[in-house]
């Protein structure tokens, strides 16, 4: 495996797998990646490499200096775990209670550092590289808050590139959309109060749960009035909180989940019909009603010139295949906070096999060690590909 990285002399891929699984064996959730970044900054230091950290509060970043000016370009890896409990046996299983990656952070962290290490060896390239370990990537945007952080604008970032290691795609497969790639992300909270009473006497007090009940269905069925067939929406009600007893009607009862789509114009109407919905149906049943809905990521749009750079580089890379018919994921991404901010690309990068057929978030899963080397090479290729010959046609908006 080794044969597919574009060097003179090939990397030691075993360093890179032991880095992988000792950050597996020390997970670390949002904003909480203190050993996280203190090894990913040891790491960079033994490159020659001066890394800023604590960018969005555990955030790393650090600059690679080509030969003379070019672009400035950047390459994300997301660092956090999920707060979840491993449920395999293996020698580099979490040790940390309620702590995992079961999302293949520890992977996208080593596959970066291991790009430093070849790209800061050789700089046979123009402009700069800088490298971004970002934080907080599970459901606490992280990336906004790198992108917030004032030591942001000081790297002078044109474009930015990522990639989130795939299990749905076999080992050595890639996909890369050029536009919408990945759903935003919303939730919502309906709260319903009545007056509350005995259930012996239902005629007393508004039916607070029944009502509820036709709310989470009424719910359940809105996606189909609201968008066109061809226009992907999920409204997936996912919690319902009501009552103590079996003999008390309550006086409050709550009902929530998610919105997943990739369009922000139908993004917004969900929105709004929601409101309408919930009001029309406390109305109705002489309810007093609340509603929040929570922006949290927007969709994932990559930009249609990177995402072209980036499916060069890949297809450059011995062992990878692009994949066929690849539809947009309902699945969330923060890195469309840097998608919004300048041009990049987001990638996926295969790692199913018979060794490794958990999915993400899943107590069983473990990344594919197998994806490392060429995870690595795509990276390098990448920066070989737009920073080591004349990049006069790029075009870069800062």
């Amino acid at each position: 495996m080794t044969d597919v990285l574009p060097f003179d002399q090939s990397p030691d891929i075993d360093r890179f797998i032991r880095w992988r699984r000792l950050l597996h064996s020390h997970p670390e959730t949002a904003f909480e990646e203190v050993r996280t970044a203190a090894f990913v900054a040891e790491r960079l230091r033994d490159f020659g490499l001066d890394p800023v950290t604590g960018i969005g509060h555990t955030g790393v970043m650090a600059r690679i200096e080509g030969r003379g000016e070019g672009p400035v370009i950047a390459i994300r890896a997301d660092m956090d775990a999920l707060p979840l409990d491993e449920c395999q046996s293996r020698p580099h299983r979490s040790r940390v209670e309620s702590r995992m990656h079961a999302c293949g952070h520890d992977g996208h962290t080593a596959i970066l550092l291991g790009a430093a290490e070849q790209l800061a060896a050789r700089r046979d390239f123009r402009g700069e590289v800088v490298l971004v370990f970002q934080p907080a990537e599970e459901g606490h945007a992280g990336a906004r808050a790198m992108l917030e952080d004032p030591h942001w604008a000081e790297f002078g970032i044109q474009r930015i590139y990522g990639l989130h290691n795939w299990p749905d795609l076999p080992l050595g497969k890639f996909a890369v959309l050029a536009d919408a790639c990945m759903a935003s992300s919303d939730t919502f909270e309906f709260v319903l109060k009545g007056s509350g009473g005995h259930a012996a006497f239902p005629h007393r007090s508004p039916d607070v749960p029944g009502v509820t009940a036709q709310l989470a269905v009424a719910l359940g069925s809105l996606a189909r009035r609201i968008a066109a067939p061809t226009d992907p929406l999920v409204i997936t009600v996912t919690q319902i909180h009501t009552g103590t007893a079996s003999n008390i009607i309550p006086a409050e009862a709550r009902v929530g989940g998610t919105v997943r789509c990739l369009n922000e114009s139908l993004r917004d109407r969900v929105e709004a019909e929601l409101d309408a919905l919930g009001g029309a149906f406390a109305a109705m049943h002489g309810l007093a009603g609340e509603y929040r809905y929570t922006r949290q990521y927007p969709v994932t749009v990559n930009d249609p010139e990177a995402a072209s750079e980036l499916r060069r580089a890949a297809l450059a890379v011995p062992g990878l295949q692009e994949a066929e018919s690849i539809e947009p994921s309902m699945g969330a991404e923060d890195f469309s906070f840097f998608l919004q901010a300048l041009p990049g690309a987001y990638l996926w990068l295969g790692t199913r096999d018979p060794a490794h057929l958990s999915p993400l978030h899943s107590c069983q899963y473990d990344f594919n060690d197998a994806a490392l080397p060429l995870g690595v090479a795509l990276w390098v290729e990448l920066v070989r590909q737009l920073l080591g010959r004349a990049p006069a046609t790029m075009r870069m908006t800062s």
